[in-house]
């Protein structure tokens, strides 16, 4: 039942979200449109930044039910607001028909990737389930693009792709999207597991990312009214690498200062980030391209969150496995009580559990092993980040043309 309901949950996400980007340029322009799509990233990145707190108090309050619960009332004054106030934006002549095709290939290969990067860390990359997945990801993203290429009514225009410009702001999108949700996920794990705060504190102590977005975003769209898109989206990869590298210094006596400080700056380089990006992949495309590249937009932000989640856990877990059995080797434990911990962890259905069948000596020293081994593998897992951020941003560099005309002829890039 839980994941019928969370699959028809993002059917829902799916027809809402690109639609209500390709609104704003049809309601919209100029220095409006622009400051249209900085509250609407606004409204994005502050709900995902205020989601871990407000998932914090429902869990331990009413129960984690009511994180499904909230959303009734909520969609029930949306639906009733959006029928009301906004206007209906369809097209009289606009081709009805389904590309099935695409819509199947393009499915099942995104759900072959995330279930391969999900499953990996506990099956083996390795394992025939594993490989399997991958291979057949490539080749549905392969027959994928032979369809759209040759059906009359393609779910996405290729010829999106041939807009440099968004081929930047897509390539930017999925980057941001990737690092913050894989990093939301991992360091609050980081904050109950190693640091033992419950998940109503983990979740406050996320929330200076969002004094670093709400701050930034302004800032962001006035750069790109003045000096074009391609420069706040630059510098704001570069401010989110730094912030992901600041977490690189944690260790065992960190103070959460150093989270907060990295947060903040992580979420300035969002902030800079945002109003371009959408204004460029969506405001900047023509007219009859602006349904499918809010769509595929979108589906960048939603296939980055996912990526980013199953790429920095697995990544995180494979670190602090390696590096916990070199900090048990090392805690003086005896053979007798390395083997005694391991059955406890193979027999047990979770690390709870695996610690209560330990004495109180034997549980706190597997404890401190783990848990330094956990933040050192956070800690590497950020740095790979803030270097996959830079080399992100080194391709957005030679995607992203200088001086490419927007469609109201104003150049998008005047530095």
């Amino acid at each position: 039942m839980l994941i019928v309901g969370r699959g028809l949950m993002g059917i829902g996400a799916a027809l809402i979200l690109p639609a209500t980007l390709a609104l704003i340029p049809l309601q919209f322009s100029g220095r409006t449109q622009l400051t249209a799509f900085g509250i609407w990233q606004a409204v994005a990145w502050g709900g995902q930044a205020l989601a871990p707190a407000i998932g914090g108090i429902l869990t331990d309050g009413p129960g984690w039910r009511w994180l499904f619960w909230i959303n009734v009332p909520l969609g029930i004054v949306a639906f009733a607001v959006i029928r009301s106030v906004t206007p209906e934006s369809a097209e009289a002549d606009a081709d009805r028909r389904i590309d099935w095709g695409g819509f199947v290939t393009i499915g099942l290969a995104v759900f072959a990737l995330l279930y391969a990067l999900t499953d990996g860390p506990t099956a083996g990359w390795s394992s025939p389930l594993v490989l399997t997945l991958f291979v057949a990801a490539v080749v549905l993203a392969v027959a994928w693009v032979v369809i759209e290429a040759r059906v009359k009514s393609p779910l996405v225009d290729l010829s999106l792709f041939r807009l440099r410009t968004y081929d930047g702001a897509l390539t930017a999108n999925l980057t941001m999207n990737l690092a913050y949700a894989g990093l939301s996920y991992v360091l609050v794990l980081w904050l109950q597991s190693a640091r033992g705060y419950s998940a109503v504190t983990a979740g406050i102590l996320m929330l200076p990312a969002v004094i670093g977005i709400f701050g930034f975003i302004p800032l962001g769209g006035r750069m790109d009214s003045r000096v074009g898109g391609r420069t706040p989206v630059l510098i704001g990869l570069v401010v989110l690498a730094v912030g992901m590298g600041l977490l690189g210094a944690l260790h065992g006596d960190s103070t959460l200062w150093l989270v907060s400080a990295a947060l903040i700056v992580i979420g300035a380089g969002l902030g800079l980030l945002s109003t371009p990006v959408s204004n460029t992949a969506v405001g900047d495309v023509p007219g009859s391209l602006s349904g499918a590249a809010a769509g595929v937009f979108k589906m960048s932000s939603m296939v980055g969150g996912a990526l980013g989640v199953a790429l920095l856990s697995a990544i995180a877990r494979a670190l602090t496995i390696s590096d916990s059995q070199r900090a048990v080797a090392d805690s003086g434990m005896t053979d007798a009580e390395i083997d005694q911990a391991h059955a406890a962890l193979v027999n047990s259905n979770s690390f709870a559990d695996a610690l209560g069948r330990l004495p109180a000596e034997l549980e706190r020293k597997v404890t401190d092993a783990v848990v330094v081994a956990f933040t050192h593998g956070l800690a590497v897992t950020t740095i790979v980040t803030a270097v996959f951020t830079l080399f992100a941003a080194v391709a957005v560099w030679f995607l992203w043309p200088r001086g490419e005309l927007r469609g109201d002829g104003e150049s998008t890039d005047k530095s």
